[in-house]
């Protein structure tokens, strides 16, 4: 199997500002409207049978409100009714009240074990909806936002199992047929988990096709795959065309397969019960190689020839007559700086640093299947360590035993990491760990590319853009939230976090009332000095908190580059963020109270 291509993700120095200070308290009251539902939102709580984490992740945190990233400042959402409700925003002072656009045809209150219903929009005139019963509808919307032109009809209607909720969906045409994929979120029972929590996480990629016949337009499911997992995905989306997928989660997901199973043949055409162990294990940084190859027993350090070139790697066994290990390398190291050392397990580890630092290497030697790559250092030593506590007590120096690991020596199993899939073989492409850098939101800058994620690096909050036809550069730093990372870490009540589709604002609401705004610094009309360096302060960054008039608890929040949209389950606030560039409407709303608070 070729192996991933370990990644790094580079932010851009110049999108960083270590200077920052920090936001200032603003006062200012922030524009707010609020309307009344007609009917509440279909809000499913999580039932007794749903306890763990995952369940509370997935459904318990559900967003509510959905925002069409075609359209700016439309936002819809499900009511009781099982209504699709939108609201279209063009002018603060004037808005009219949410609008019908769709009726789900299944009475969903008939379900006991029903979940959320979910939208995801596909295109500019597509749409995924799921009623929360396991059944999917694919709608076709006409041109959203134009009421003459905007009708919704059913094109794909089919039960797929088990409840779902929809993760992402996109919409493209291939050899002139057009598709939508859908990818769909579950967590399932386990029987077989019978020291975890009982529940696995299940990711369907449903692939809907287009069949043309004359006089005919329908839509069948050609292709569907599933991956499985121990965690909710933090990120999960499909490449605009289709041909792979890109998950964040804290454990790994893989693909279910039936040949996964089925044995390999040996080379003499017999089928073995076990896979070969691998030759060598080899991790990589940006900067340098570590090798790990495990010994046969009784060899010392005499028996042991290691050569280095600036291309080449040789390693000798004075016993044996062929190299234990050789070849070409992926690309030139220091050499001089190349060096090797036998641990007390018996195992031979090198370490090569790269000529050229930063690009990740596909492969360790060219051509060399044996070796098998790992990210986490942790696998590596499990590999070279016995189950057994002391096989041979005769022996001096016992083998070495993960249990008598100092707390300080041990990493973790499972680390978050940035996974990308490719459609055709359902291997993992590229990978990149995250380590601590803490997932913290997702949000669309371009609904014609895949949704960003925003990450925590140090203090600050980075902003992804995942780019599918870009193999070489595929994630890139868009922008930073300076500071927003150590300062969401404080809201110990945060549910809900975005930002602005232009980078100038990021925001976050607690589970009641409260919404925290930090608006990017701005030039200052006057002058202000720092009074510790008494150098002048040309931009400032602004905080501002609001009050909610409301005791209902928080659902939905979306962001745009003008407006904060919250939803709860009775009502729906409109929030203007941007209200200094742009004129205060002359009749006045109603104004959120500021909330003193300060960040330094």
């Amino acid at each position: 199997m070729e192996a991933a291509v370990n990644c790094s993700l580079r932010p851009q120095r110049l999108l960083l500002d270590p200077k920052f200070e920090g936001y200032k308290l603003s006062l200012e009251p922030l524009p707010c409207y609020q309307l009344r539902l007609d009917a509440a939102v279909a809000e499913v709580k999580l039932r007794d049978d749903q306890y763990t984490l995952d369940h509370m992740r997935a459904f318990g945190m559900y967003n509510y409100l959905h925002l069409d990233s075609w359209y700016q400042d439309n936002i819809y959402y499900v009511d009781q009714l099982g209504r699709v409700m939108n609201l279209s925003v063009t002018l603060d002072t004037a808005l009219q009240k949410p609008r019908e656009l769709f009726r789900l045809p299944t009475d969903m209150t008939a379900y006991d074990n029903r979940l959320c219903a979910s939208i995801h929009f596909s295109s500019s005139t597509w749409a995924a909806l799921s009623d929360g019963t396991g059944r999917l509808y694919l709608i076709k919307t006409g041109k959203r936002g134009d009421s003459a032109s905007e009708k919704w009809e059913i094109m794909f209607n089919e039960e797929l199992g088990c409840p779902f909720i929809i993760v992402h969906s996109v919409s493209f045409v291939k050899s002139d047929v057009h598709s939508i994929d859908v990818l769909l979120l579950r967590v399932e029972k386990d029987e077989l988990d019978t020291e975890g929590s009982g529940f696995h996480v299940s990711l369907e990629w449903v692939t809907v096709t287009e069949k043309n016949k004359v006089g005919d337009q329908r839509y069948e499911a050609f292709k569907c795959r599933v991956l499985q997992g121990k965690s909710v995905p933090h990120y999960a989306a499909i490449e605009p065309n289709g041909d792979g997928l890109m998950i964040v989660s804290y454990k790994p997901f893989k693909f279910l397969q039936d040949e996964e199973s089925q044995p390999e043949e040996n080379e003499d055409g017999k089928i073995g019960d076990k896979k070969k162990d691998p030759l060598y294990y080899w991790q990589q940084t940006e900067d340098d190689l570590t090798v790990t190859v495990q010994l046969p027993e009784d060899i010392t350090k005499d028996d042991v020839t290691v050569q280095f070139s600036p291309a080449h790697i040789s390693i000798v066994l004075k016993s044996q007559q062929l190299p234990l290990l050789e070849g070409m390398l992926h690309s030139s190291v220091d050499h001089e700086s190349c060096t090797w050392i036998i641990r007390e397990n018996k195992s031979l580890e090198i370490s090569l640093n790269k000529k050229e630092e930063g690009p990740m290497w596909p492969e360790l030697i060219v051509a060399d299947s044996r070796g098998e790559f790992i990210t986490d250092s942790s696998q590596c030593l499990m590999h070279l360590t016995s189950e057994e506590m002391n096989p041979n007590p005769d022996k001096e120096n016992p083998p070495c035993n993960a249990q008598e690991l100092e707390e300080c020596d041990i990493f973790l199993e499972d680390s978050t990491s940035l996974c990308r899939f490719d459609g055709n073989t359902l291997k993992v492409s590229h990978v990149i760990n995250l380590g601590s850098n803490q997932y913290l939101f997702s949000t669309v800058v371009d609904p014609k590319e895949m949704p960003c994620f925003c990450l925590r690096h140090d203090v600050d909050a980075l902003l992804w853009q995942p780019h599918s036809d870009r193999p070489d550069n595929m994630w890139e730093h868009v922008a930073t939230f300076n500071a927003l990372g150590y300062v969401q870490a404080s809201k110990q009540d945060k549910k809900f976090m975005a930002c602005a589709p232009n980078y100038s604002y990021a925001a976050l609401c607690e589970c009641l009332r409260r919404v925290f705004i930090y608006r990017q610094p701005t030039p200052l009309s006057t002058v202000l000095y720092n009074r510790k360096e008494g150098r002048q302060v040309g931009q400032v960054a602004k905080q501002l908190v609001a009050t909610l008039e409301a005791t209902d608890p928080i659902l939905g929040f979306q962001a745009t580059n003008e407006r904060l949209f919250v939803l709860t389950t009775k009502t729906l606030f409109l929030i203007k963020v941007m209200s200094d560039q742009t004129p205060m409407p002359s009749v006045q709303p109603h104004q959120c109270r500021p909330h003193h608070h300060w960040i330094k």
